[in-house]
């Protein structure tokens, strides 16, 4: 895990207005753009300027004009967002917002595995490090990987890391025979299968909607299973009036949001909590995001030469998912296979 920040508190006498107005006068000072991810408190994504799930913030971090990017996330999407504007300013309010199923997949370790099955072609889910991406031939995100996968002819084994839910769920939905890197996401692999029977037994009337990150078990229940911006979607355009929602907690913010007049229940984890919370993504607070942007870091840093081997593969998602069948043969026509670490040792 980095290093922890310097920049833990804010000065006790400025409340909570306060902040909020300093913030957006050093956003307009700074000509900067605060991302936030769904899973943020709620009133850091009210003063976002752009909220989503991984692969919107990939997505919409390339089209900002600002000169500073303010990433109210975890690490790999801070590094993400630089990986793709490296001309712009990154900050992230706290460089200990990790995440589990980035950390389960060392970089070295990673090379291991893909030199042990040289013939596969790696797809990555986004939760990884730039060490990791660079290692990758597609990576891909929740709302994204199934679609890749079709694309990818069925002649072609695939190794795809690190999410072993997401993995066994994609591999069901398409057919695909794949090698699965064991991580999970400590989130969404806690859910209580009972206490959510419970929840369903109170509310019978209630959908059950779930993040494919989830257990196999967790998912088999649901009656809907999605991405975080899918299952946004879904609550706002479903007649259904009540909702259990298995992925973590800061989402129901935003349902909230979309869908006023609808009921949300955050799915139980198994550990006695009411609801199921990132500590990862709670590590920043509005007071960091204060702190961060008055004193202009921690800033995300990526050497130039890992840079370029890790946009590649998030270059061929966009174009997997975006472009069409001649855009899809050039990307795979570009991926050599067998695999041949040519940065072997740099890592």
């Amino acid at each position: 895990m980095p290093e922890q920040t310097a920049y833990t508190s804010a000065p006790q006498s400025m409340d909570e207005l306060a902040l909020v107005r300093e913030i957006l006068r050093l956003k307009e000072e700074m000509n900067a753009v605060i991302l936030a991810h769904y899973y943020q408190d709620s009133i850091i994504q009210d003063i976002a300027d752009i909220r989503g799930d991984s692969y919107e913030l990939s997505r919409r971090a390339r089209e900002v004009d600002a000169d500073v990017i303010v990433f109210a996330g975890v690490h790999f999407m801070a590094e993400t967002a630089k990986i793709l504007n490296p001309g712009k300013t990154v900050l992230l309010p706290d460089l200990n917002a990790g995440c589990s199923l980035a950390e389960s997949a060392p970089a070295h370790l990673f090379r291991r595995f893909r030199a042990m099955h040289p013939d596969h072609l790696a797809v990555t889910y986004i939760n990884c490090t730039a060490e990791v991406k660079a290692l990758s031939d597609i990576i891909c995100t929740s709302s994204s990987a199934e679609a890749i996968l079709e694309k990818i002819p069925a002649d072609i084994p695939i190794l795809f890391s690190p999410d072993k839910n997401l993995g066994a769920y994609v591999r069901n939905k398409t057919g695909r025979q794949m090698l699965l890197w064991q991580g999970v996401c400590t989130v969404h692999e806690q859910f209580s299968e009972q206490r959510i029977q419970e929840l369903r037994e109170t509310w019978p009337d209630a959908e059950m909607i779930a993040h494919p990150e989830c257990e196999g078990a967790v998912l088999r229940s649901a009656d809907f299973i999605g991405s975080t911006s899918a299952m946004l979607r879904y609550v706002e355009e479903s007649p259904t009036r009540r909702f259990i929602v298995a992925t973590e907690a800061g989402i129901l913010h935003q349902m909230r949001k979309r869908a006023p007049g609808k009921e949300f229940h955050a799915a139980p984890p198994n550990n006695g909590c009411a609801c199921n919370v990132c500590d990862y993504m709670k590590v920043n607070t509005l007071e960091k995001l204060y702190l961060c942007m008055r004193d202009r870091g921690p800033e995300i840093i990526v050497p130039e030469d890992l840079r370029l081997r890790a946009l590649r593969p998030i270059e061929r998602m966009l174009e997997m998912t975006q472009g069409d069948k001649e855009a899809v043969h050039r990307v795979l026509g570009e991926i050599a296979l067998p695999y041949h670490d040519s940065v072997e040792g740099s890592i």
